[in-house]
């Protein structure tokens, strides 16, 4: 056996044995939660309760592996953070996230989707609940091995959707609600494509197409931090600590602003003294955005805790009430449960986070610290504006839209300045070498509006007949964007999106009849 053969089966051990410690991680903290679970819980039913637990800590591992990634991944990708200290920060703040603001309150209907009425029997109202978390659960599983990020609200939609059609037919479903729902699978990732890239055009315009950069960048990167505070603040408020905090949204508004002002303040002189020592480069002055980008990062995942953490622990408190002869279409939930599914989703994000954190930061466009920095805003800029027109959307379809959004726009400049550089190529052609590519270097350092200008003019020349063919032109700007935005990554995650409510609400129906079958032990 040569040493080529040794060294492949001692990479295919080390992995199998990697593996064997996840799983044993995995299963000493469900021992733990079941523990937990029938020391603190009033059911008598423990059988049930711990198979309950057992299948939401399931659910909320798999929502940390999966949908956590939207949240730190742009900053991985970007350089700005490590993927440790992404981890660490992550598991710091969605854990913070969920059993500070995760609620008093979760709506286990779902906001309507569902009618109530369908849930007189407990036992077919656990036997819905359990479905739904299984099936979203495995979902999730399936599409985190994939590396498709996909929604976790929508994959616990789908599973109680297809739970309670098992259980009373397709009439209990809201078909207007789940309407309104599906509308946002589009909506929410054109509005964060949208912002992000509108954002990143501006950061161009004012900063990186500038001669002075550095100049620029002490009047511009304080004002892009006062509104990333603003916008993030008020997130906070409406997503995060909505339910720690009770105030209207005028409140919410001045109390962002003020905070927002002081952070201007601060901010101001340090970004100058900052700027002070940087190349008059755009990754240097990308420098700039680390501090805001981790800040980011941070919030994002105290707010995603407090939110997506009621997909994994709401149905849980539903059957603990259930069991407990209670039945509500809202569940309180114990301050255990809370604990338990915000440890859930920090160690599935610690295990198995790190794949979707790479297909998030790197695998679908490149991302650097501006980009990841414009993506980030158009999260938290397109919640806001979602909530106030009332709008359910996905954190997750938001991001990835943002992304793409930064990856077209990219595609868009590249593909027009690679056609400028061929036309003005072109209308040389013949003359000295030197003078074309001093001509060509002038170009680079232009503006936009110099760059137009400089087009508009070379138009006008006699010499500018020989232009170059549609087909090299669009093989030019074919071969750009798949350099920018990897269109296998694009097919895969849409896909991913449209099939995750049906495949979600499929499975749950097949678990509701397994379940069912044995209702007698309930």
């Amino acid at each position: 056996m040569d040493i080529g053969n040794i060294k492949q089966i001692e990479q295919a051990t080390q992995f199998g044995l990697k593996d064997i410690r996840k799983i044993g991680i995995v299963l000493i903290f469900m021992f733990i939660a079941s523990l937990i679970a029938v020391i603190f819980s009033n059911t008598t039913n423990h059988i049930l309760l711990i198979f309950s637990v057992v299948v939401g800590m399931y659910m909320a591992m798999n929502i940390g592996a999966n949908d956590v990634a939207n949240n730190v991944g742009p900053a991985v990708g970007s350089n700005t953070m490590s993927m440790l200290m992404a981890i660490i920060i992550a598991v710091i703040f969605e854990a913070g996230g969920a059993i500070i603001a995760g609620g008093d309150v979760v709506d286990t209907i779902r906001s309507g989707i569902v009618s109530q009425d369908s849930f007189s029997d407990i036992n077919i109202f656990i036997a819905v609940m359990l479905s739904a978390l299984i099936s979203g659960a495995l979902w999730l599983n399936l599409a985190t091995l994939v590396g498709a990020p996909v929604s976790t609200t929508h994959s616990i939609v789908g599973g109680l959707i297809g739970a309670s059609i098992a259980a009373g037919g397709f009439g209990v479903v809201n078909w207007k609600v789940m309407l309104g729902i599906a509308s946002s699978w589009v909506i929410s990732p054109v509005v964060g494509g949208v912002i992000a890239a509108l954002f990143l055009m501006i950061i161009k315009q004012t900063i990186t197409y500038q001669q002075d950069k550095t100049i620029a960048a002490k009047k511009v990167v304080p004002i892009l931090i006062f509104i990333m505070s603003w916008s993030f603040i008020l997130y906070l408020f409406q997503k995060g600590l909505s339910k720690v905090v009770s105030l209207n949204l005028a409140t919410q508004i001045i109390i962002s602003f003020i905070i927002s002002l002081i952070v201007f303040v601060a901010s101001k002189p340090l970004i100058g003294k900052k700027a002070d020592s940087l190349k008059n480069t755009k990754d240097a002055i990308g420098d700039l955005f680390t501090f805001p980008l981790i800040f980011a990062a941070a919030l994002l995942s105290f707010a995603h805790g407090a939110n997506d953490v009621a997909n994994a622990i709401g149905p849980l408190a539903a059957i603990n009430q259930a069991l407990s002869g209670v039945m509500q279409a809202k569940s309180s939930v114990p301050i255990w449960i809370m604990v338990l599914g915000g440890l859930g989703i920090s160690i599935g994000l610690a295990l198995y986070g790190p794949k979707l954190i790479k297909t998030v930061g790197s695998e679908i466009t490149e991302l650097d610290k501006i980009r990841a920095f414009c993506i980030a805003l158009s999260a938290s800029i397109t919640v806001i504006i979602a909530s106030a027109l009332g709008l359910p959307v996905s954190s997750t379809h938001i991001a990835i839209g943002a992304i793409f959004g930064i990856g077209f726009l990219r595609e868009y400049l590249k593909s027009n300045y690679k056609k400028m550089e061929q036309e003005i190529i072109q209308a040389h052609k013949g003359k000295d070498a030197i003078i074309v590519e001093k001509f060509l270097n002038n170009f680079q350092k232009a503006s936009i509006k110099k760059k137009q200008i400089i087009l508009k003019e070379l138009k006008n020349n006699k010499e500018f007949a020989n232009k170059i063919n549609k087909k090299d032109k669009k093989a030019l700007k074919r071969n750009v964007k798949e350099e920018l935005v990897k269109r296998s990554a694009i097919v895969k995650i849409i896909m991913a999106w449209i099939v995750t409510v049906p495949i979600s609400a499929l499975v749950s129906a097949v678990a509701f009849f397994i379940i069912v079958q044995f209702a007698d032990s309930f």
